[in-house]
């Protein structure tokens, strides 16, 4: 279907074009209709065409390392989609699947190579609109990077926060135990020794009130240190609860296909046995 020339002025990349422009382009590029949940490309797919949006809702999305599947974008009217493919004339790296009725252009790479013949300054508007796309993968990159608890955890870590980890983890150590205990053995052994002359004489009553001191200033700090542990924890339980859920719902989703493959079986024997009958 051909694309109407005041559709192409209201899309961004093409207002700078004049009429005559316009119409030349409207000529070339092809309007697309596309029902819900049709696929408008997959993985893999020549990258023959790109598209721009009209109306509608699509989602861009591709599989990672770990087979899950990862929302790129959800474009809106007059953003692009498969454009990279389309000029580098390679197989597209993500899926695109119209979720409602949606309405594109598709543009193939004569089209554009064509349009800025005419109108040179438009290539600024293309690269701009390739930009952005860059920019949300890689932030999405850095998202999915720092979802590690640990890494994200001490990212956001405060001065008092490291330093009551950095005593608990003192005061859990036999380095800890081992040396407390031989300052212990030798300030009761100089004050035994010394006797009348001691500064803190049998029962020891200064040294008791710094183990006090001590106990009282460790034990919150302790505590704090036990809090941000369990903060990890909860971390990594909400995530292993992200990837179970993701795991059920490919499970669910391959019993689903395995459901429509014995259907699909089924029928086939169905028209095999009715052959055979006839």
């Amino acid at each position: 279907m051909t694309c109407d020339p005041n559709i192409l002025r209201s899309i961004p990349l093409f207002a700078l074009l004049d009429v005559d422009e316009t119409a030349v382009l409207a000529a070339q590029v092809e309007l697309k209709q596309y029902a819900a949940r049709e696929r408008i490309y997959k993985t893999g797919d020549t990258g023959g065409q790109a598209y721009v949006m009209l109306s509608g809702r699509t989602r861009i999305t591709t599989v990672d390392a770990d087979q899950q599947e990862i929302i790129v974008d959800e474009p809106a009217r007059g953003e692009f989609f498969g454009f990279a493919s389309m000029l580098e004339q390679t197989p597209h790296h993500t899926t695109a699947i119209a979720l409602e009725p949606t309405s594109c252009i598709e543009v193939s790479r004569d089209d554009i190579f064509a349009l800025l013949q005419r109108k040179p300054d438009a290539g600024m508007d293309l690269l701009t609109a390739l930009a952005r796309q860059l920019h949300a993968i890689q932030e999405l990159a850095r998202a999915r990077a720092n979802r590690h608890p640990n890494d994200l955890i001490e990212t956001e870590a405060t001065f008092g926060e490291r330093l009551a980890d950095g005593v608990a983890r003192l005061g859990g150590s036999w380095r800890f135990i081992i040396g407390f205990g031989i300052v212990m053995i030798v300030y009761t052994a100089i004050n035994i020794s010394l006797r009348g002359k001691a500064w803190d004489p049998y029962p020891f009553i200064l040294l008791n009130l710094f183990l006090s001191m001590l106990a009282a200033i460790q034990a919150p700090v302790i505590m704090m240190s036990q809090n941000r542990q369990d903060t990890k924890d909860r971390l990594r339980g909400e995530l292993d609860y992200d990837v179970n859920r993701r795991a059920a719902s490919d499970i669910q989703g391959l019993s689903r296909k395995l459901n429509l493959l014995d259907e699909k079986f089924d029928d086939a024997l169905d028209l095999l046995r009715g052959s055979e009958r006839t």
